[in-house]
């Protein structure tokens, strides 16, 4: 048992079951301004923010990196979200996969810090049914997607070829700095989640290969959050 505890304060507000979290800041800022939502400010030393909107729903971020991401997946189960949506962006370790794609995380490889302090005696993975859903809502509105593993990191900048290589023989088809750690926590702390990338840049060929201003990235990523949103207001 952890000596900080993760609660719910008196000035917190109360939320739904479903929480949305957005790691890009640019992303969220575009998300809630389309939305008519609350919002509450910046939490945990003003390290991201949370807003509620339709039916409650917490929408909280932008995140980098896993232990921040985690400080904010440990508020909102404490504030009574059991059910996680996540929404990112991520580097594509596959030759098929490109710039304004979308990825389904099936399970994650780590290489970041956070996950260790969360010890598991099974493999952690996404919740089933929520990805399910995904899918099922991915293929009605003809997105395509692909689903697999991500690679997990704390450094950006020691992305090698050599890393590159060796995690797309495990199948890895892209590559975040988040989700492996979330995965880890949610089924730690017993709640569910799930989420949806949509590729910002590629990295596949050995060369970086940026796309965070392309129109394919910034249309996806539209498309994307409206899809989560409307798949934790149907819950």
């Amino acid at each position: 048992m952890g000596i900080i505890k993760p609660i719910k304060r008196k000035r917190d507000p109360d939320i739904s079951e479903n929480a949305i979290m957005i790691m890009p800041k640019r992303e969220l800022n575009r998300f809630v301004a389309s939305l008519d939502v609350k919002d509450y400010g910046e939490l945990d030393g003003c390290l991201y923010r949370l807003y509620v909107g339709p039916k409650g729903i917490a929408i909280c971020g932008p995140f980098l990196g896993a232990p921040q991401a985690v400080l904010g997946l440990e508020r909102l189960i404490a504030l009574g979200a059991k059910k996680i949506w996540v929404f990112s962006w991520c580097g594509s370790l596959n030759k098929d996969i490109h710039i304004g794609d979308t990825v389904i995380p099936t399970h994650a490889f780590s290489e970041e810090g956070t996950s260790q302090h969360y010890p598991l005696d099974f493999d952690p993975l996404p919740d089933k049914d929520m990805i399910s859903k995904i899918k099922n809502e991915l293929s009605s509105q003809d997105i395509p997607f692909f689903e697999g593993p991500l690679l997990t990191t704390d450094a950006p900048y020691r992305e090698t070829k050599e890393k590159i290589k060796e995690y797309q023989k495990k199948g890895a088809l892209g590559i975040d700095m988040e989700i492996s750690a979330l995965i880890r926590v949610a089924n730690f702390r017993a709640v569910s989640i799930a989420g949806i990338f949509v590729v910002s840049d590629e990295l596949f060929s050995g060369k970086w290969k940026p796309g965070f201003s392309s129109f394919e990235l910034k249309s996806t990523s539209k498309k994307v959050l409206e899809l989560i949103l409307k798949l934790a207001m149907k819950e």
